[in-house]
């Protein structure tokens, strides 16, 4: 009877091993018919929308691989990393596309893992305020109290900021995130600091205190996530990178000195199992990165994000794809 009940956990387990190791990750998604990717929750990035479905930046580049390689976006399963357990799917090839931070490769010990492929978002520790402070920049914070979690890359942030500037601060240290928000609405603290996609989202949410806030335009830190592959197939790591590269390279605007548009890098690789069409097929359905960017963090989602750091390198920011020159 035991063994019964085990049977089907065994099997799942079967089917996991015996699919992450036969043949070619291009051709088990072929034969899947589903791109298998997955992050860390962010907002705007990554973001469960119900029914198993998630949104996001980096959803939208999931679905771009699979328009690629199996002509759908909708041909895609997106799993969220919370606990260091569900990193296993990175660890045993589960996933097919990982989206992932400097720091989360080096906490879950990834880096034998994974090949580290373009930038698809440069994220920010930044400060928030309420909207009433007179506070302009952090160093207007001087000897107010603002709220972080304790161990975090703000927290690292603020000590050094501070420290160059030969100021004091008060600080005020949580371990839960909800106990933060609220000492922040309470103004119990004069500011909050985190990752610049994480307050965004708070400030759509003013608390019972109706706290209006905006966030300040000097960043903490600015680190990029990327799209990231296993180790075991370098072919499935070119094709996530070249399509990566064909939305960020398809912002630029076609001039007299290099080519632009869906044709700013052409790539016909038909070894990756990719056809001539691929790239305009792509961008037809997701649009290029600046689209991505506008209706999942900026000017047509709720957290109207500024591209800032995300702005494509032709036009002053620091995303940038291989291009005709």
């Amino acid at each position: 009877m035991r063994f019964l009940l085990l049977l089907p956990v065994m099997l799942a387990v079967c089917l996991q091993i015996c699919d992450a190791g036969a043949g070619s990750v291009v051709e088990r998604v072929k034969a899947r018919g589903i791109v298998r990717c997955g992050s860390v929750e962010r907002p705007g990035l990554a973001r469960p929308a119900g029914q198993g479905l998630w949104s996001g930046l980096n959803v939208d580049i999931c679905r771009a691989v699979a328009v690629a390689l199996l002509g759908s976006p909708g041909r895609i399963e997106y799993h969220g990393y919370g606990a260091p357990k569900d990193f296993d799917a990175v660890r045993n090839g589960q996933d097919d596309l990982y989206f992932l931070t400097g720091s989360e490769i080096a906490e879950q010990k990834l880096a034998g893992r994974v090949v580290p492929g373009p930038a698809v978002f440069m994220e920010s520790d930044v400060v928030m305020v309420p909207t009433a402070s007179v506070a302009r920049r952090i160093d207007g914070l001087a000897r107010e109290g603002i709220c972080f979690m304790i161990g975090s890359a703000a927290e690292r942030g603020l000590e050094a900021y501070f420290e160059t500037e030969h100021k004091e601060w008060f600080r005020r240290a949580f371990s839960e995130y909800g106990e933060m928000n609220d000492a922040y609405n309470a103004q119990s603290c004069r500011a909050i600091a985190g990752e610049l996609t994480t307050l965004a989202a708070l400030r759509l949410d003013p608390g019972v205190n109706r706290l209006p806030s905006r966030i300040l335009p000097e960043p903490l830190a600015a680190f990029p996530e990327i799209a990231a592959t296993g180790t075991d197939d370098a072919q499935w790591s070119a094709l996530v990178a070249w399509t990566v590269h064909t939305l960020v390279s398809a912002e630029r605007q076609e001039t007299r000195w290099y080519a632009g548009g869906a044709g700013a890098m052409p790539v016909v690789a038909q070894e990756l199992g990719l056809d001539k069409e691929w790239q305009r097929r792509v961008i037809k359905a997701v649009g290029n990165y600046g689209d991505i960017f506008e209706r999942n963090l900026g000017k047509d989602s709720p957290l109207k994000l500024d591209r800032g750091l995300n702005t494509n390198q032709s036009l002053g920011g620091l995303l940038l794809g291989p291009f005709i020159e």
